[in-house]
């Protein structure tokens, strides 16, 4: 390898490396992520307490959150894997060959395939790192000490499997359709794995959902923003201001122009600071 492919590939590992510095939008994402995810347990607890009897709102040492002024003391409903699952999932059976599992998520473009019996029951999932293993050992004689062979066994072991029973990762991890959206991404971020598989509470795979899915479910885009404050808060709440109001988003950040009768400015402020995932409001009303 040349000195450029070196520094090349020096560049690339630090860039993929876990303690690499996020760029400022990744940090904003996070931020949102975990402000919703937040949300999502203030409105468990209120849940909780009211089922058990306890006041949750309108009492001076708790006021009401935005969510709860909106629905009137209500708990938002919060997504489920079933409303952001893809169906029907792909998958692979245990007996299928390794250079046709490599073949299936190469056409697939995945990143891992669970592997179910003939009942469609989830027993593992074959992944690309399995197949990496797999595929070292078929090109290179292992030729590592006794120390790393110790350490290294169980991977050795699996990789010289042939189907993908013997090259999967067991058991799978998995969620079910009725699992709330938010703690999905919590078990998708804590086991580090892009894909998850969907299954019944029989174990039998119904669907999969993937990180990109579950994170689109949890915080909404600036344009998806601007569509509510639109079509909910200007045309349903503040219809006069609705030809006369601009309103643009950037990063949740949302700046209205324009000019309006100044006894609407607060309500209108308000209304749009209230909107989940909006994360500041610069007024611009009537300004000169």
């Amino acid at each position: 390898m040349s000195d450029f492919e070196h520094r090349a590939a020096g560049r690339e590992a630090r860039r993929a490396a876990p303690h690499s510095p996020w760029t400022p939008e990744e940090e904003h994402r996070q931020d949102l992520l975990q402000r919703y995810l937040g949300a999502l347990a203030h409105a468990a607890a209120a849940e909780a307490a009211t089922k058990a009897g306890e006041p949750t709102t309108g009492s001076a040492e708790t006021p009401p959150t935005r969510a709860e002024r909106r629905t009137g003391g209500r708990a938002p409903q919060s997504p489920h894997v079933r409303d952001v699952m893809r169906v029907p999932a792909v998958s692979v059976p245990g007996d299928l060959p390794f250079l046709d599992v490599a073949r299936t998520l190469s056409r697939e473009r995945l990143s891992a395939v669970p592997v179910v019996d003939a009942e469609d029951h989830v027993v593992g999932v074959v992944s690309e790192s399995d197949l990496l293993a797999k595929a070292a050992v078929m090109a290179v004689p292992h030729r590592a000490g006794p120390l790393a062979r110790l350490r290294e066994h169980r991977l050795y072991e699996k990789s010289r499997g042939e189907t993908a029973a013997t090259l999967m990762t067991y058991p799978a991890i998995t969620v079910h359709p009725g699992d709330p959206v938010a703690d999905a991404a919590w078990t998708a971020a804590r086991s580090r794995l892009k894909r998850l598989p969907v299954t019944d509470h029989h174990g039998r795979l119904v669907g999969a959902v993937s990180r990109s899915d579950l994170l689109r479910s949890l915080i909404r885009n600036d344009a998806e923003i601007r569509e509510e404050i639109e079509s909910r808060i200007l045309r349903r709440e503040f219809l006069p201001a609705s030809d006369v109001v601009e309103v643009t988003v950037d990063n949740g950040v949302v700046t209205l122009a324009g000019r309006l009768d100044t006894a609407l400015v607060p309500q209108l402020v308000g209304a749009v600071r209230d909107i989940e995932d909006v994360t500041d409001v610069v007024d611009r009303l009537n300004a000169q």
